[in-house]
């Protein structure tokens, strides 16, 4: 194991061991600290292993959820599912994972709300929506790479913030508000597809312009 695996995997223990701690002491230094005496190590180790402070501690937190979301889809049998009902089970497993640690997760959305923590925030979601969209089997690299991703994040999160306010049994609203913004998604994602595939067949319009002078130029150089 390299030191960056060591230092990721003590981070992951002190961000669990946090979890007990945020409800009571929010998303802070005091949070760390106690989360470290569990753990039996120097309290300073927070600041060496986070030294942005406790938003630091929340982007490991999330990226910590990614990986074990990509271990939950490899254990999985996806493979029979169509991509968007692969798409639709990794989002609901990447929420309903931290279904007991709803408090928890709420605090760390409120305070990603900072302005301050506006670029972290922005980071997780994408990062978010990179991990399911690999775990989906999506391995596209043109310009839908990007779309792809944004519209995700998009999903993604509206659907986290619904469930953070949700009292339905089993929340089931939210999986139905989950469905209904998958849905919308889809259609964009078929109209932008659309647009593509027409503007493909669409003639080239430098070459228009040329053929109506009936010029045209080779390395500046005019032919005919």
């Amino acid at each position: 194991m390299s030191n960056a695996e060591k230092w990721r995997d003590l981070g992951d223990r002190l961000v669990i061991a946090s979890l007990a701690h945020v409800p009571f002491e929010g998303w802070s230094p005091r949070a760390l600290q106690e989360a470290a005496k569990d753990e039996g190590l120097d309290p300073t180790i927070c600041e060496r292993l986070f030294p942005g402070g406790p938003v630091e501690a929340i982007d490991h937190f999330a990226d910590l959820a990614d990986r074990r979301l990509i271990e939950a889809a490899e254990q999985a049998d996806l493979e029979g599912l169509r991509r968007s009902e692969r798409i639709r089970w990794l989002i609901r497993q990447r929420i309903e994972a931290w279904a007991d640690q709803r408090e928890t997760v709420r605090r760390a959305v409120t305070f990603l709300t900072l302005p301050s923590h506006g670029r972290v925030a922005a980071r997780s979601g994408w990062r978010t929506a990179d991990a399911i969209w690999h775990a989906a089997g999506d391995g596209a690299t043109d310009f839908s790479y990007y779309t792809k991703r944004a519209t995700l994040a998009a999903v993604y999160t509206a659907t986290l913030l619904y469930w953070l306010q949700d009292e339905s049994e089993g929340f089931g609203d939210s999986w139905a508000f989950l469905d209904r913004r998958l849905a919308d998604a889809l259609k964009f994602t078929r109209f932008r597809t659309k647009v593509q595939h027409q503007m493909g067949h669409m003639p080239n319009p430098l070459q228009l312009l040329l053929s109506k002078t009936g010029a045209k130029r080779r390395f500046g150089v005019r032919q005919g």
